[in-house]
């Protein structure tokens, strides 16, 4: 008797410790996210399994080029995930299929992927405020983002892309983070 009343308190205290450790990583450090839709082609697939990173940006800003997952400012119940564009502060002006970045007295033209956006749909001037972050999918003729329903505000953002799990051969650490860079406008 004496041994199966010392086996389930070992066990009690292996799901405590588990709790203790597992519980906040998931709750403040990390979290799982699996894409829905095709917004992220090619750099994100349907049914990927993504790890975010909730931490970073308790540290410090998003930065232009990473992938985020967000609430959706729309319905803050829904999560969506796109690339950082536009920076608070900046405007971001579409045109002619050409994403234009003007920060301060520069402007740049935004051009990753190598994919314009389609100039039929979401042309316009996108001012940014002190905390409010443009955002576009990477699939931009079959994206939802920043084009329709304006800046993400900083507190709506959960973490950035750390991790991608799954498929297995796509496993990569920050996958697609910070890509392309924008250059002077002509």
């Amino acid at each position: 008797m004496k041994k199966a009343s010392s086996y389930f308190w070992e066990i009690i205290r292996f799901a405590a410790i588990t709790l203790l450790i597992v519980v906040p990583i998931r709750a403040y450090v990390a979290q799982p996210f699996i894409v829905s839709g095709v917004s992220m082609v090619p750099s994100f697939e349907n049914g990927e399994y993504l790890i975010i990173d909730e931490l970073s940006y308790l540290l410090r800003e998003p930065k232009r080029g990473e992938v985020i997952v967000f609430r959706y400012p729309r319905d803050p119940s829904k999560f969506f995930i796109k690339r950082v564009i536009g920076l608070p502060g900046e405007t971001i002006t579409i045109r002619d299929g050409k994403v234009h970045i003007k920060s301060g007295q520069t402007e740049t033209i935004w051009d990753y992927p190598n994919i314009p956006t389609d100039p039929s749909g979401g042309s316009g001037v996108y001012s940014l405020g002190p905390e409010q972050y443009f955002v576009l999918g990477d699939n931009r003729s079959m994206s939802l983002d920043s084009r329709a329903w304006g800046a993400v505000d900083a507190g709506l953002i959960k973490g950035r892309v750390f991790v991608r799990l799954y498929p297995f051969n796509r496993i990569n650490f920050l996958p697609a983070d910070g890509a392309g860079k924008p250059t002077p406008a002509s």
